[in-house]
């Protein structure tokens, strides 16, 4: 039986990845030691954070005055460190919030600077991106802060927000090399690498150098942007083998034609998805058309009685992860780069069945 895993994250690998990581485990790169054995300041680990930071710079377009760091942790460190490194306790920063991730941010950001959000924050979950202006972003702000890609609930912005002309910070946690993007439009760009770049334990920053190293914050040394810009994320001992299973996954999207051919191939699944969802009166998605993702796909059956047995019949036939964040609720296909068409074809294959059984 084929597995499709449509986890959220951390989210299905290539197999061409885990097949060479598993051909490699105890050889790499013709050691005769692991990865996770090999001093990180060994010259084949140096040559492979190179090749990484290489390639990440040539899939996204990253130029040269903007920095590359690799962080320890999860995306949610970044929360404090933007704060930290980018604003003070007296100065302010602006949110965009659209979802539960934006949410987390802003409650963050709040305990390190005076926070506002150009809305205001709800409880209810988002089904759209709120509206505002140029204007709803003060000039004096120190950045404004917005999560492209909303996982739980399934909103993405496909266009810049109004940002005034102040500094821009984005999570691109979940759809970082998912499409082109133009990273000199943004003072910063973070991504947690379990979605799209390979497995959790590092985050992917990307910050204009003339930005860092500006703070006047007495800053704990590993809670600095300039710490990691400064001697190349290597200040202490990397998570060796996160570094090493991004740079399979990017080659593996080099070898996909890059990110404008990735973005084709997510938007046919995602479109496929929608028609079907869209056309059954047993399923329904109620994100508004303009900010659907294209990469995280909720959707509610209209019998929500049948929610476990839906899970629980899906699960049989190989379709794994597909309940939706209890925040939320109903279903959820998480369809990143390394998913195929054919788990789309699965999923509707089996929803269909399901529908004419059970509706």
């Amino acid at each position: 039986m084929t597995i499709f895993n449509f986890s959220a994250g951390p989210a299905v690998l290539p197999p061409e990845v885990k097949q060479q990581i598993e051909a490699e485990l105890y050889n790499w790169n013709d050691t005769g030691c692991s990865v996770m054995e090999m001093s990180h300041r060994s010259a084949e680990f140096t040559a492979m954070a190179e090749e990484n930071e290489a390639l990440l710079r040539k899939l996204l377009q990253v130029p040269e005055d903007y920095a590359v760091m690799l962080i320890p942790g999860g995306a949610r460190l970044q929360y404090s460190m933007i704060p930290m490194n980018m604003s003070s306790a007296e100065g302010k920063a602006v949110y965009a919030v659209n979802g539960h991730w934006g949410k987390e941010a802003f409650k963050e950001g709040s305990r390190f600077c005076r926070a506002t959000s150009v809305r205001p924050v709800t409880p209810e979950t988002y089904a759209e991106i709120p509206a505002f202006a140029d204007v709803d972003v003060p000039t004096d702000a120190d950045y404004l802060h917005y999560t492209s890609n909303e996982t739980l609930e399934g909103v993405q912005w496909h266009q810049l927000p109004s940002h005034n002309g102040v500094r821009l910070c984005c999570d691109m946690t979940s759809d970082l090399l998912t499409k082109p993007i133009d990273v000199k439009q943004y003072s910063l760009i973070y991504a947690s690498a379990q979605k799209n770049m390979g497995i959790a334990g590092i985050t992917c920053v990307l910050m204009r150098k003339r930005d860092i190293g500006c703070s006047e914050n007495l800053l704990p040394t590993m809670m600095n942007y300039k710490t990691y810009a400064d001697t190349g994320s290597f200040y202490n001992t990397p998570p060796v083998f996160p570094w090493y299973v991004m740079l399979l996954v990017l080659r593996w999207t080099e070898a996909q034609g890059g990110v404008d051919a990735i973005q084709k191939m997510n938007q046919q699944k995602s479109r496929k998805l929608y028609d079907y969802i869209d056309s059954s009166d047993f399923f329904s998605n109620k994100v508004q058309l303009a900010c659907r993702s294209e990469i995280n796909v909720p959707f509610w059956l209209a019998d929500e009685t049948l929610n476990s047995t839906f899970l629980q019949e899906s699960s049989a036939v190989g379709l794994k992860a597909l309940k939706g964040h209890m925040a939320v609720g109903g279903m959820r296909a998480s369809i990143y780069n390394a998913m195929p068409m054919a788990g789309i074809d699965s999923l509707i294959a089996f929803m269909q069945e399901f529908e004419r059984t059970k509706g």
